[in-house]
């Protein structure tokens, strides 16, 4: 499945120069995400307050940054579900201003019990973000 979600390059997410700051992708990338669940009828409250609870939290992530954006810049986001596996969601993202390619992620989920222990992600969630290519939850 994929997601879109706007992103305005605002001052507090630029260098000096009006360039996007690098660590503001990761910011962009992470609304985009919260987005993505949202869109899906999900919400990390909802998640936290489920029973059994199930928070998610970022494990790995690799970035690539190909063109900057820069101040006033108006980004979208694209988010894929990439891979939904045991305890495992890998999301691909990237930033596009207009139709140029900016930034790209591949960010790997950890699907965690409240304890800090990983545990499979539940299949109402794994459902509402698509399975992908035969790797189910």
């Amino acid at each position: 499945m994929e997601w879109q979600h706007e992103v305005r390059v605002y001052f507090e997410d630029t260098d000096f120069s009006g360039v996007v700051y690098h660590a503001a992708y990761l910011k962009f990338f992470e609304r985009a995400r919260t987005e993505a669940l949202r869109q899906t009828g999900l919400d990390h409250r909802t998640l936290i307050e489920a029973e059994p609870p199930t928070a998610l939290t970022v494990r790995h992530l690799s970035i690539d940054y190909f063109k900057p954006a820069r101040i006033d810049d108006l980004l979208t986001i694209r988010t894929q579900t990439a891979e939904l596996r045991g305890a495992r969601l890998v999301f691909l993202q990237t930033a596009f201003l207009d139709e140029e390619k900016l930034t790209e992620a591949r960010v790997t989920i950890a699907c965690m019990d409240m304890a800090g222990r990983p545990r499979r992600l539940p299949r109402h969630i794994a459902t509402r973000l698509g399975a992908v290519s035969g790797d189910q939850a």
